[in-house]
């Protein structure tokens, strides 16, 4: 029985890779059907007479003049939406992006932005205090939250705060490719979320899940993020977006995934810096979802079937291998579709080299729990399952509290 053991553990190894690729290329093709209907659905209702578009206020907390900024903030400012506010937030009277700021309050007069310069931090995630000191100044009881390295097209707020009509819906959400912009090392790390993240979020929605909520876009009603606990139930959480959802989830209401995918820079410029984000990412869903994590190997396409091949020299273990490469390839082909710059011909062969390092990081993120974020190094493991009370402002140094300084951002 010994002998058969390996054989027994290669096929199933097979099996589970292939099995999830196939099943990607399946979940991403409904994700697009369901994309196609929800359009034709929100063009029917454009076109209704009596529908008005609710008024909107964008929160967007900014921290630095990254590369990127003044193209993407833009995109927000050149809305179809016939009345919103585009609140931008930094904590230091110092930062680069006011000057982005500046720049487009003088580009569009006939905008209503907002620049709030507000330095009090109310807890150890740095984003939600500034989160927490722009939504007074928000005039609309339809909110929108988004990063700031986030792309967007000219109707995506009419788009976006369509679903916010039926009172059952809490958060709504998007996915997002991926665009980079310094060389190879930001190429991979592309390739992270468009055929690794983005894949693994359709075929969670395939199955039934709405666990999940993206920096993106988050789109929400006030009364929706009141019975969350507002923006103070994330004061000491890493993944602020991911809880968010969560915490309207709580309260019975539902998350929808918008059929709006918009854009985000990948700047990684060194293999470091996408060590380091990317193992950031890692730490944090781990942290979020330990159960589910532990599983996400099958979906390391190559290595896993490169391990399967070692264990079980079989025909049907090569045949199952043949089935998840192209499964595989089939999946990058789909994914390139939607981007918006073509991707070089070589860019398939970086697949192999992807998947394993990607595994490579899944295996570091069970070695630890500390994650860098822009100055910060903080723990993972702070992310808890249920609102915590409001605690009050301060004029906190810098650094805030239970948080290393840290020179070096991940971005």
């Amino acid at each position: 029985m010994s002998e058969h053991f390996p054989i027994l553990i290669g096929t199933c190894l097979a099996a589970a890779a292939a099995g999830y690729a196939c099943f990607a290329i399946y979940a991403v093709l409904n994700g697009v059907r369901r994309a196609s209907d929800a359009a034709l659905e929100g063009l029917r209702a454009s076109v209704c007479p009596g529908t008005c578009p609710r008024p909107v206020s964008v929160l967007k907390p900014l921290c630095g003049n990254e590369p990127g900024l003044y193209e993407n903030l833009r995109s927000f400012c050149a809305q179809s939406h016939p009345v919103f506010q585009l609140l931008f937030g930094v904590r230091d009277a110092a930062d680069d992006a006011i000057a982005v700021v500046r720049r487009l309050q003088a580009e569009f007069p006939a905008v209503d932005i907002q620049l709030v310069i507000d330095p009090r931090i109310y807890g150890t995630n740095l984003k939600v205090s500034n989160l927490l000191n722009l939504l007074p100044q928000a005039r609309y009881e339809w909110l929108v939250l988004a990063d700031s390295d986030i792309g967007v097209s000219s109707d995506y707020l009419s788009r976006v705060t369509a679903p916010l009509t039926d009172p059952g819906v809490g958060v709504v959400t998007c996915l997002y490719r991926g665009v980079p912009h310094t060389g190879l090392w930001s190429r991979f790390g592309a390739l992270f979320i468009d055929d690794w993240f983005a894949p693994s979020v359709q075929v969670s929605h395939a199955m039934g899940s709405t666990r999940f909520s993206f920096g993106s876009t988050i789109a929400l009603r006030r009364d929706a993020l009141e019975a969350a606990g507002g923006f103070e139930a994330l004061n000491d959480v890493l993944a602020d977006d991911f809880w968010l959802g969560e915490f309207t989830r709580l309260q019975g209401l539902r998350t929808v995934l918008s059929n709006v995918v918009v854009t985000t820079d990948v700047t990684d410029d060194s293999f470091a810096a996408l060590w380091a984000h990317e193992l950031r990412w890692l730490r944090t869903i781990r942290a979020a979802a330990p159960t589910g994590f532990a599983l996400t190997f099958v979906t390391f396409t190559f290595p896993v079937l490169a391990a399967s091949l070692a264990l079980a020299h079989t025909g049907l273990c090569l045949a199952l291998a043949g089935i998840g490469t192209t499964a595989r390839l089939v999946l990058h082909y789909l994914q390139r579709q939607w981007r918006l710059e073509p991707a070089p011909a070589y860019e398939v062969l970086l697949l192999p080299l992807r998947d394993t390092l990607l595994f490579g990081e899944w295996v570091a993120s069970h070695t630890g729990s500390r994650v860098r974020w822009r100055n910060q190094v903080l723990d993972a493991t702070i992310e808890r399952a249920a609102p915590m009370a409001p605690r009050a402002p301060s004029q906190a140094p810098a650094s805030p509290p239970n948080s290393l300084p840290d020179p070096d951002s991940v971005r």
